[in-house]
């Protein structure tokens, strides 16, 4: 490798997809050239069509070679991510970029922003093209199925390394999501962030801050998190901020994880959302049983047909909406339905909240709200209303907002052990089922039968996964779709109109 071609190479392709501008060419490139502690230049020739994650790639196994860094996860990402930085413009810069923009079509300001995400290395396409995607077809719709390779192995050299850090006594910044990320190199356990840039963005009576999730999972997926690190919460107030997003930002969806353990994401102990440019299969699905709110009379409410329980409003007000969705809100909270196993209340914890999603569709607000209870019991200690042990081989995690849509998200070991669960439908004694899989694998050879060969076994395999997880869908409903649960329902609703 000719490092000062290599050099060459990715300024050139940071002009050319306009991080950088051929005035601060030589600036970035004694920069860079400091980072891989270089004293002196020699110009070369740089005709190339390789891409940033490429070179970017080489620059860094120089500074391997080199030993200017150590050889392992963290400094490898964290070198990498400050020579993009070079060629980054600062955060103030890309605002005023952002909003000028936002001027002529809110929707160029987004285009604008998720290009340069990508386009500085922030979001590694890479890494996400890994990612194995596909679809399965059921009577809600089509459900997305991705089984998510891209977040890179540890190596043991790394494993090693976060043994032997030690924890500051400040953990600066707190979480994931604090708005302290922004430019921060990163260490060992803890992501680089020196090419991290992040939009102000105003909602009722605070700031909040938009970034793009570096691992996307669909298009333009965004997470606008709180300038203040503190616990997730839904209230009105959320309510409020979901709607003021959609109206700022009216091609994208937003939405809430819940705030409670079980039913909420992976991340409570900071206030945020996620959208994106993306319909869902619950965006798409039907809605039965419209009824009148006396209440709110110029509001819609319907039921969705989907397999968890949500209620769909629409009006024109957003402000209407935000307190008919805090009035189901705190009615729900305290609602039981025994008979159908929904208990509000047990040992002194709430068991009820709500996943709500906002999103403007022809000329309307609308709210999804997903009604959520993470109760347990001796027969299902993971949660009721959560994925039961017979899918438990597929998914186990938490259900939150992203699956509840209808997308799931599903653990990188599944690439190999679907891979041989095909081989044993196709017929090979030696394939290696793993011991979880095996009552399921059996299952679909006995429903197949004769039906089976090497030809069609990866369809199968995909859209019996895909039924997996309606299954996870359908247990997480705490309104089954069977009769019993159609009128629970209805009942729930009947008893709200009459507050």
């Amino acid at each position: 490798m000719n490092i000062f071609s290599t050099v060459q190479q990715l300024l050139n392709k940071a002009e050319e997809v306009f991080l950088l501008k051929k005035e601060d060419e030589i600036y970035a490139r004694n920069q860079i050239l400091s980072l891989l502690s270089i004293e002196n230049y020699i110009p070369e020739q740089a005709g190339s069509d390789r891409e940033i994650p490429d070179l970017l790639e080489d620059l860094t196994e120089y500074a391997c070679e080199k030993r200017i860094i150590g050889d392992y996860l963290d400094a490898r990402e964290i070198f990498a991510s400050k020579i993009m930085d070079v060629m980054i413009p600062l955060p103030s810069a890309v605002n005023e970029s952002f909003y000028r923009k936002y001027t002529q079509d809110p929707a160029d300001a987004t285009d604008y922003f998720y290009e340069l995400s990508k386009n500085s290395n922030y979001i590694q396409m890479n890494r996400i093209s890994k990612n194995i995607v596909f679809q399965t077809e059921s009577e809600y719709g089509n459900l997305d199925i991705t089984i998510n390779l891209s977040k890179p192995e540890k190596d043991p050299k790394q494993i090693a390394m976060e043994r032997q850090a030690k924890q500051p006594e400040t953990k600066y910044p707190k979480c994931l999501l604090c708005i302290e990320n922004e430019g921060y190199a990163g260490r060992i356990g803890h992501p680089a962030r020196s090419s991290h840039r992040m939009i102000r963005v105003n909602v009722p009576r605070e700031t909040w801050y938009l970034q793009y999730s570096p691992y996307v999972y669909y298009n333009e997926h965004c997470i606008l998190l709180c300038e203040e690190h503190r616990d997730m919460k839904i209230s009105k107030a959320t309510f409020e901020r979901l709607l003021s997003f959609v109206e700022q930002f009216p091609h994208y969806f937003i939405g809430s994880n819940a705030d409670l353990p079980i039913v909420g994401g992976s991340i409570l102990t900071h206030d945020h959302y996620q959208g994106g440019r993306y319909e869902f299969a619950m965006a798409k699905a039907q809605e039965e049983f419209p009824c009148r709110w006396d209440r709110f009379p110029e509001l819609d409410l319907s039921i969705v047909k989907w397999p968890m329980s949500v209620l769909r409003l629409k009006s024109r007000n957003a402000s209407i909406l935000a307190d008919a969705a805090d009035m189901i809100l705190a009615f729900w909270k305290d609602y039981s339905d025994p008979e159908l196993g929904i208990l509000a209340m047990s040992d002194g914890s709430l068991h009820n909240t709500i996943t709500p999603i906002a999103r403007k569709r022809n000329g309307l607000f609308e709210l999804d709200l997903v009604l959520r209870n993470n109760r347990s019991n001796d027969e299902h200690p993971l949660g009721i209303f959560h994925p039961h042990a017979d899918v438990h081989h597929i998914k186990k995690e938490n259900i939150g907002l992203i699956e509840v849509m209808g997308l799931a998200v599903l653990p990188a070991r599944l690439e190999k052990e679907l891979k041989e669960i095909e081989s044993y439908l196709a017929g090979n004694p030696d394939a290696a089922v793993a011991s979880y899989h095996l009552d399921w694998a059996k299952e679909l050879k006995m429903r197949y039968g004769n039906d089976l060969n090497k030809n069609n076994v990866s369809d199968i395999v995909k859209k019996e996964t895909g039924l997996k997880f309606l299954r996870v869908l359908q247990h997480a409903g705490v309104f089954k779709r069977d009769s019993e649960g159609k009128d629970g329902f209805l009942r729930f609703i009947d008893s709200l109109k009459m507050i």
